[in-house]
């Protein structure tokens, strides 16, 4: 039996750090959303026990040390089961780029593989084995966009998002997310109470945009900024890093300006970039383009 899933990525619209948790973890408040770049996920059944990660073409860990590797034993446990898994995943994703693809594995795996055993795991235990797995993973299993806070984990819904274009561009390097937290300079916490709740147009998501990782991020890889200030020139209402970078998006009203500087910013430069859509305002099925 075998089954295939996408794994979406995601964006931080906003990212505030509140502060430095006794554990070593931060306290976050955080925007976030899914749009139509996915890996492909396929999840293969098997009656011999053990779990296999295979990922063509991207030095990944593999089997149980992999962290869709470890989702699939969470969902195994729960089952009772004595079967095994083979997940191959088509990585679309740039890995250690601040679009959460290895979480959107994991949670992909988690919610695929319980739906193919027939749902050993409720919603609430899909949310509680993915904060075990990692900050970002609930986010996935959720299923909608959210204001995340704590490290990522405590959840609820934002209110519906305009309709807009994202131009995402990644430059090539991986940055890890560790080192930029280790390297954060807190500064006065935002006052979350005034964080505006309802977008009723694209300019209102605009003017959203912060991230307070950038400062440590942009210090060491300059270019982050040239490519915000590139995507502004070609028409973006704004433009942020995602995550801990080094991936940066700008967010577009009008398509044909998003192609166009989609095309630009290929032509220019060895970067790599997608146009994509948000998948709760677009049908799931899209496909990233350019």
């Amino acid at each position: 039996m075998t089954s295939e899933f996408d794994a979406p990525a995601k964006i931080n619209l906003c990212l505030h750090v509140l502060g430095r948790r006794a554990d070593g973890y931060h306290d976050l408040c955080m925007l976030m959303q899914k749009v139509s770049l996915a890996d492909r996920i396929s999840i293969a059944l098997r009656d011999e026990p053990g779990v296999e990660v295979v990922c063509p073409g991207v030095p990944l860990a593999q089997g149980e040390q992999n962290i869709a590797g470890r989702a699939a034993l969470a969902v195994l446990a729960a089952a009772g089961s004595n079967r095994g898994a083979r997940i191959h995943v088509d990585k679309q994703i740039p890995v250690a780029a601040g679009l959460g693809g290895g979480s959107s594995d994991a949670a992909t795996v988690l919610v695929g593989l319980n739906r193919m055993l027939g749902g050993p795991l409720s919603f609430d235990g899909l949310l509680g084995a993915g904060a075990r797995l990692g900050a970002d993973v609930p986010f996935f299993v959720y299923g909608r966009s959210a204001w995340a806070a704590g490290i990522g984990d405590h959840l609820r819904p934002a209110g519906p998002l305009p309709a807009v274009w994202y131009v995402l561009v990644n430059p090539g390097f991986a940055v890890s997310t560790a080192w930029v937290y280790g390297n954060l300079r807190l500064t006065s916490p935002v006052d979350v109470a005034k964080l505006p709740e309802f977008f009723d147009s694209p300019q209102d998501l605009a003017a959203l945009l912060h991230n307070d990782l950038e400062q440590v991020t942009i210090g060491r890889y300059p270019q982050i900024a040239a490519i915000k200030e590139q995507l502004v020139a070609l028409g973006a209402l704004g433009a942020l890093m995602s995550g801990s970078g080094p991936t940066v998006f700008g967010l577009f009203d009008d398509e044909a300006l998003a192609d166009a500087a989609c095309a630009t910013l290929k032509r220019r430069s060895q970067w790599r970039v997608f146009k994509v859509r948000p998948l709760e305002d677009f049908s799931p099925s899209s496909r990233p383009t350019c």
